[in-house]
């Protein structure tokens, strides 16, 4: 193998890729990187901004994309997010900003903005990328390709308990539909959608442990190494 390890992990909201993949950077020793956390950093700076849903104007969306300073900022827990220099970790989760990450994303000038960035830090630093289109437009060639699934009511009864464990709960209810909202604006957007292609190991984490998603990506890239 030449060049860094990259590592695709792909998925909808609440497949448990960002545990998995946190999980996974620190059993190989590389870098996790949250490319989600940078779509959400443009919906925040977005909505703060006054921009609204659905976006009328996407010229304005993608200025603040491009003048956005995104860092991921390496930590024990993942990354801390830093917007222009300011930690906005926590208000990128809040539920709100999910649908602002939806819409921003389906901008293709958003997307190549943030796009060229993530290329950059694979290329540097190599690592553990978890997204939508990872594997699809950021690293295609990368031979280490996961999508991770489950079924979506399980979906929403991870997130639901992640956003109680935060100290920011939502019913249930409102998770599962604001859920399915964004599973449907994700598949259908007309500039790298969420799908999968023949190179992917398709992981269905219904009913399973994290640790058993972890180790069985692991035995897959050591086994291809």
């Amino acid at each position: 193998m030449t060049g860094p390890l990259i590592v695709a992990i792909d998925g909808p909201s609440g497949a448990g890729k960002s545990s998995a993949a946190r999980a996974l950077a620190a059993r190989l020793g590389v870098p996790y990187i949250d490319t989600g956390a940078m779509y959400r950093a443009v919906g925040l700076a977005a909505r703060e901004r006054g921009v609204a849903l659905p976006i009328d104007d996407p010229e304005t969306v993608a200025a603040i994309a491009e003048a956005a300073r995104i860092e991921l900022v390496p930590v024990p827990e993942g990354n801390r997010i830093l917007l222009d220099g300011r930690d906005v970790s926590a208000a990128i989760r809040e539920p709100a900003i999910s649908l602002y990450a939806s819409a921003v994303s389906a901008i293709p000038a958003v997307r190549r903005a943030l796009v060229a960035e993530q290329r950059r830090l694979g290329r540097e630093r190599g690592g553990v990328m978890e997204g939508r289109d990872i594997g699809t437009r950021v690293f295609p060639d990368t031979p280490f390709k996961f999508f991770l699934t489950a079924d979506t009511p399980v979906r929403a009864q991870r997130r639901t308990r992640e956003l109680a464990d935060r100290g920011t709960p939502q019913p249930y209810e409102d998770v599962l539909r604001d859920m399915e909202k964004r599973d449907q604006d994700d598949g259908s957007r007309a500039d790298s959608p969420l799908t999968l292609d023949d190179r992917y190991v398709l992981i269905d984490s219904t009913g399973r442990p994290l640790p058993a998603v972890v180790e069985e990506i692991e035995r897959r890239v050591r086994e291809a190494i």
